[in-house]
């Protein structure tokens, strides 16, 4: 009895076996989603590269060694491509971040941006999934494997989120995106340093909308690139985003000055929480808060195989309204100064070699001091190499 049940078995395995051979096996030349299809898509193009990003790093603070050591300090993949006459896709995930998936939009923290274009027409396209809000800045949309150091506006600011936008090509220098998404990815627990404050009750539409026009001017060297964006963190508590981005590229120079600004109902970037850890009441997240940062940068390519820059930013942090232990003022007033060359060791390629110098200065007020801080200045020397390669 139990061989004939094997047999059976055997007999039922082999013949599901033939019935699924011409589903599964590999037809040359044909894509997944042609056979899907039968033929009436294609993918027209497709690429895949790896981003990688090291350095051996020295830490100083007020001139004593910290720590020096060696990091990765970014490793990405990357796909994208097109598929259809009208189809775009783009995918990227960073294996410097967690995995754990967010609680609003559902997907891994890894995943910087998933998303689909469709082109409907010459002068529409529609943007769909995972993509970076549409903040004005040159740094803020550069990839910021390119970015030694970013400005603390940028650094801490969760800009890709999940949602949909709509861009309108005016003509062929100037553009504009009508962007609604998510303003955050997690819980409230996420996004606020010590939680969402005391009596302040949980948002119930979190989402940013935003206004974005993009110009290029001056046979497109000059790039200007403005956004407003309004939403709402919690139960009357909304944030407003008013940032631009002037940029000039011509042959080796490129050189911007970026204005970023937010006024926020509740802290999201947590820069001036932070300074009420020390305080007797402890850890609370602050409410109306204000940042301003400006940000220049000029990068002169003085051979085919160097370049050099040098970067600064100035940055505040103030209260607008009083609440708990935070008094209405100016809080923190921070600077930094950068120098870096970069050496490309062969040609046309994305392969660079930098030295990287940087100076931070985090200087706080009498008001940030009396929750129990103090003023310093960091140094860093970085040593390092970047790298895109090319997997197909």
């Amino acid at each position: 009895m139990k061989n004939a049940l094997l047999s059976a078995c055997l007999f039922l395995a082999a013949v599901n076996l033939y019935a699924q051979e011409p589903l599964i096996r590999p037809e040359e030349g044909r894509t997944l989603l042609e056979r899907v299809t039968n033929d009436g898509k294609s993918i027209a193009s497709s690429s895949m590269n790896l981003q990688f990003y090291t350095s051996g790093t020295a830490d100083f603070n007020d001139g004593t060694l910290e720590e020096a050591a060696f990091k990765l300090n970014g490793v990405k993949l990357e796909i994208l491509g097109t598929f259809g006459r009208d189809f775009s896709y783009h995918f990227r995930q960073s294996y410097n971040k967690y995995s754990n998936p967010h609680a609003l939009d559902n997907l891994s923290s890894s995943i910087e941006c998933a998303l689909v274009k469709w082109d409907i027409s010459k002068r529409f396209a529609l943007t769909v999934g995972k993509q970076a809000i549409e903040l004005g800045g040159y740094e803020y949309w550069v990839n910021a494997i390119k970015v030694r150091e970013f400005s603390d506006f940028n650094n801490y600011l969760a800009c890709w989120q999940a949602g949909v936008t709509g861009t309108v090509t005016l003509n062929d220098n100037q553009k504009l995106n009508l962007q609604l998404v998510n303003n955050r990815n997690g819980s409230d627990e996420d996004v606020f340093l010590y939680g969402r404050p005391e009596g302040v009750g949980k948002v119930k539409v979190p989402m940013l909308a935003t206004a974005n026009w993009d110009g290029y001017f001056a046979e497109r060297a000059l790039n200007l690139r403005y956004s407003a964006s309004w939403g709402q963190l919690a139960q009357g508590r909304n944030i407003l985003y008013l940032t631009a981005g002037n940029v000039w590229q011509k042959g080796p120079i490129i050189a911007y000055v970026d204005l970023m600004y937010s006024r926020e109902g509740v802290d999201s970037k947590g820069l001036i929480s932070e300074l009420s850890a020390s305080s007797p009441e402890g850890g609370v997240t602050a409410q109306h808060v204000e940042y301003f940062s400006t940000i220049a940068n000029c990068d002169y390519r003085i051979h085919p195989h160097w370049n050099i820059y040098l970067k600064g930013a100035y940055e505040t942090a103030r209260v607008y309204r009083a609440n708990g232990p935070y008094t209405k003022g100016l809080y923190r007033k921070t600077w930094n100064t950068q120098a870096c060359v970069e050496y490309y060791p062969m040609k046309n390629s994305e392969l660079l070699i930098f030295l990287h110098l940087l100076y931070k200065h985090h200087g706080l007020t009498a008001r940030a001091r009396s929750l129990g801080t103090g003023s310093y200045d960091s140094q860093r020397i970085s040593l390092g190499l970047v790298y895109t390669i090319s997997v197909f």
